[in-house]
């Protein structure tokens, strides 16, 4: 076998096809966030970020950065090990009390990040409890499906949010097979959510546990922000919640949460967890402060959802396609991956904007789009800005607007 033939013609096939990832050279300004430089073509250029997952720029505040550095000073730079081997730092300590506490579970677990603690969690699950089927929304994200495929499982796939699939597909079962439903509150593609009390309902009809991912929801959604499921009121009635500091809370990082006897099954059998290194300390204490700032502070939410529904009502005014959305999340279609490609480019070379396009196989072919992400901190001559550069970059590429709207 040619290796070199082989890893060129299928990355042609990627450039051919508009799917080939272009990595963004970014610094973020952290006194000055949504702006960053992008390093491109030798220079340095000053630019607006409108797709981080930082939602709410948790990762440049005082509060995680004083906590990081102090943090830092005291303990130094890594955990020195796995959790078994010294590498269980009071500050994991603590983040997994105050993580417990803000779902009001009994415990909860760190993980290097929130895609191990899916597939961790799950396969260990699917392959440690006897007979275990495992039951996975059509939607849910990759480390969700890989956890489940690395099980070994019996699984079934229902059709996305459509609780009565899921009623016909566990009803092939006995109430003594044990059964595990897994879903997503938050879909980050499409900005969706899920109706957590049905799936909930439908489960429990079943005897099944439940499994829910609320990466994209943890320090949105809820008074104290741990949520869809505390915003809908059915958090006590989820078995294992899973969550990210990645995204809102601004660091790194995995967990669940649950009840002791499930935190500890997956912590003492759980490879995922038990062999690799735990995060730096100073990186439990930034999402510790994090987390404790969120949970007191209600306002930025109200804020962010108002600047994502400003940006929605603006985009749907000039006729820009922004795709059906119940969440923060802002999807604009484009349709055709090279298209998407050089929206984005345009985006970024011609009016200092980026947002990363979203190809196959991240959404199906033909679902290309831009997906946008307000925060609190971008203002409203920001989303001028933005929806100044949109109009002119649907223009030079011809893509299709909704006319009506834009008259």
């Amino acid at each position: 076998m040619n290796y070199d033939q082989f890893f060129q013609s299928s990355l042609d096939e990627l450039h051919t096809g508009g799917n080939y990832r272009v990595f963004a050279d970014l610094e973020r300004y952290v006194d000055s966030f949504p702006r960053a430089r992008n390093h491109r073509d030798g220079k340095v250029h000053d630019i607006t970020i409108w797709c981080s997952n930082d939602y709410l720029g948790m990762g440049v505040s005082d509060t995680v950065i004083s906590s990081m550095k102090e943090a830092i000073d005291r303990c130094g730079g890594g955990a020195g090990g796995t959790r078994n081997i010294s590498g269980t730092n009071h500050y994991h300590v603590l983040l997994e009390q105050e993580l417990a506490s803000w779902h009001n579970k009994d415990a909860a677990l760190l993980f290097s990040s929130g895609y191990v603690a899916n597939m961790t969690a799950l396969m260990t699950l699917g392959a440690k409890v006897p007979g275990m089927v495992l039951f996975s929304d059509a939607l849910n994200h990759n480390s969700m499906i890989e956890g489940i495929r690395h099980s070994r499982a019996p699984r079934h796939v229902w059709k996305h949010n459509d609780y009565d699939d899921l009623h016909r597909q566990l009803s092939q079962y006995d109430r003594e097979t044990p059964k595990l439903v897994i879903f997503e509150s938050v879909y980050s593609m499409d900005g969706d959510i899920a109706p957590l009390e049905k799936i909930i309902e439908v489960a429990e009809h079943h005897n099944a546990m439940t499994y829910l991912d609320e990466v994209h929801a943890v320090g949105m959604y809820g008074e104290s922000g741990s949520g869809v499921a505390e915003r809908d009121g059915v958090a006590d009635r989820v078995d294992i919640i899973q969550g990210t500091m990645g995204k809102a809370i601004g660091v790194v990082g995995g967990y669940i949460a649950a009840k002791h006897s499930v935190v500890d099954f997956i912590r003492s059998f759980g490879a995922g967890f038990i062999f690799t290194t735990s995060m730096p300390p100073t990186v439990a204490a930034g999402a510790c402060a994090s987390v404790r700032y969120l949970r007191q502070h209600n306002d930025l939410r109200i804020r962010h959802q108002e600047r994502a529904a400003t940006l929605k009502a603006r985009m749907k005014a000039l006729g820009l396609p922004a795709m059906p959305s119940v969440s923060h999340i802002v999807p604009l279609l484009v349709g055709d991956a090279a298209l998407c490609k050089q929206a984005s480019d345009l985006l970024l070379e011609k009016h200092d904007i980026y947002v990363q396009p979203i190809n196959y196989p991240t959404v199906p072919k033909g679902t290309e789009r831009l997906r946008f992400t307000a925060t609190p901190l971008h203002t409203d001559a920001d989303i001028d800005h933005l929806c100044t550069a949109l109009v002119d970059v649907w223009a030079t590429l011809g893509l299709k607007r909704d006319v009506l709207a834009a008259e």
